[in-house]
């Protein structure tokens, strides 16, 4: 039986898996459609906020980095800059973002989070955590875990948290 098996669209509402050969081994593959498959689960269950996840994504990157370069920010998130540009923008205009020019180097600009913004990040997150953990309950915790432990591995990002301290 083949790994990944999608039901093909077919006007007779009958479904057949679809074989992808060795693409079903090629970890970028899977990943892509994990991806796909997690995201559209986990938009089903996230409820409406006022806010986009890579806008959520960014406002947290900020607080959580208070002082942080708007380019350092977007190269860590895989943003293109001109991207961050609108993103960072959106953010301010809605009054959940500020940016200063550090008395130190006034060619640079550092972004910080707004109390509006803290109090939209303090309202979302239990959902967005929520949202997340249901989108993925076919993992058991240690699977999960594991999953992240795997993901960030792959993205070059050090260990956090429980995965930091490696077998026991």
């Amino acid at each position: 039986m083949s790994i990944l098996e999608f039901p093909a669209q077919q006007d007779d509402n009958t479904a057949e898996p679809l074989n992808f050969g060795s693409q079903e081994q090629a970890a970028g593959f899977v990943l892509r459609i994990a991806q796909l498959a997690a995201f559209e689960r986990f938009f089903a269950l996230f409820p409406a906020h006022d806010i986009k996840i890579s806008e959520y994504s960014v406002l947290v990157g900020i607080a959580l980095n208070p002082g942080v370069r708007q380019g350092v920010l977007a190269d860590f998130l895989k943003i293109k800059w001109s991207n961050m540009t609108k993103l960072v923008r959106t953010l301010e205009d809605r009054t959940l973002i500020g940016r200063r020019v550090p008395k130190n180097d006034r060619r640079s600009v550092e972004l910080y989070v707004t109390e509006e913004g803290h109090k939209l990040i303090d309202s979302v997150s239990q959902d967005m955590e929520t949202s997340d953990r249901k989108a993925f309950q076919m993992l058991s915790d240690d699977e999960h875990t594991q999953l992240l432990v795997l993901l960030r591995k792959v993205a070059g990002w050090p260990p956090r948290g429980a995965d930091a301290k490696g077998p026991q």
